[in-house]
């Protein structure tokens, strides 16, 4: 991803308030607020443009994180109409300063953001029908930049929808892969920004360790009830990437007790992340 440099207004001098971002030399512009700041929200000019735009809070039942991802020709229109959806908190809104964006173009916006967020899958999506919209190559280029940027803005506005667990050019290297085994079976992953990342096929025991700490148990039957782990004859397996907050925490879950992550994940080598990490 290129270099970007970014430009963060704030409205009323309030981080959590009203926020407006754009980035050098790029025809985009964002947008975000809470929904309890809609009306001032709504008295923004660029809000009655063509864009694209996040509805972003949490799931009731689930406790995940929840989107819905939308396009309209005038987004503050759709905004009002999308009051009845009572899961989200927070909106984000991305618009072109050069109001250049068509129907087709954010369309085209739309199906590749939802597109791309499902295959990340941080977030449960309310949409997730893509709209297959065409483009011409030159425009279809163009909005893949505009992707791009939108990609770059989402976490600066706090929002990491469309953030990959693993970076890309870091993933699975040898460099940075780690193992954990254990009773015969093998867990692979890696450190992320966000705490540490268990991949798809790991493996995990079946059976949890007469100490295993409540939360280890609910965290395995919730990644059971939501199709995280597949259980087999002798092991679970893990279906795709799944993030932890912590080394240790992925290690519990594959081992079914505590355990010092630290010391549990090594490379190839044989060290572990305590002694590549350089801890004391």
């Amino acid at each position: 991803m290129a270099a970007a440099t970014i430009k963060l207004f704030l409205p009323n001098g309030d981080a959590q308030s009203l926020r407006i971002t754009e980035i050098s030399n790029w025809t985009g512009k964002a947008l975000a607020a809470p929904r309890t700041e809609l009306e001032s929200f709504f008295e923004r000019e660029e809000i009655d443009q063509a864009g694209v735009y996040f509805l972003v809070g949490t799931d009731a039942q689930s406790n995940k994180p929840k989107a819905y991802i939308g396009e309209a020709e005038d987004v503050g229109k759709r905004l009002k109409q999308q009051r009845e959806k009572e899961f989200w908190v927070q909106a984000i809104v991305f618009v072109s300063k050069d109001e250049n964006l068509t129907k087709s173009h954010i369309r085209y916006l739309e199906g590749r953001l939802i597109a791309e967020a499902a295959k990340i899958g941080r977030f449960e999506l309310e949409n997730d029908q893509t709209s297959g919209a065409k483009l011409p190559e030159a425009d279809r280029e163009d909005m893949e930049v505009f992707l791009t940027r939108i990609s770059q803005l989402l976490p600066v506005l706090g929002c990491d929808i469309l953030t990959p667990l693993v970076k890309v050019g870091k993933s699975k290297t040898a460099s940075t892969l780690l193992t954990f085994p254990i009773k015969g079976l093998t867990a692979t992953g890696q450190r992320t920004s966000n705490g540490f990342v268990v991949f798809k096929d790991s493996e995990a025991t079946l059976d949890l360790r007469p100490s295993a700490p409540p939360w280890v148990m609910q965290l395995r039957e919730k990644y059971v009830a939501d199709g995280t782990l597949t259980k087999l004859s002798d092991k679970f397996r893990f279906t795709r990437d799944t993030e932890f907050t912590s080394p240790s925490a992925a290690a519990a879950v594959v081992c079914g007790g505590h355990v010092n992550g630290l010391t549990a994940w090594r490379n190839s080598e044989g060290k572990n992340l305590k002694q590549l990490e350089g801890a004391a």
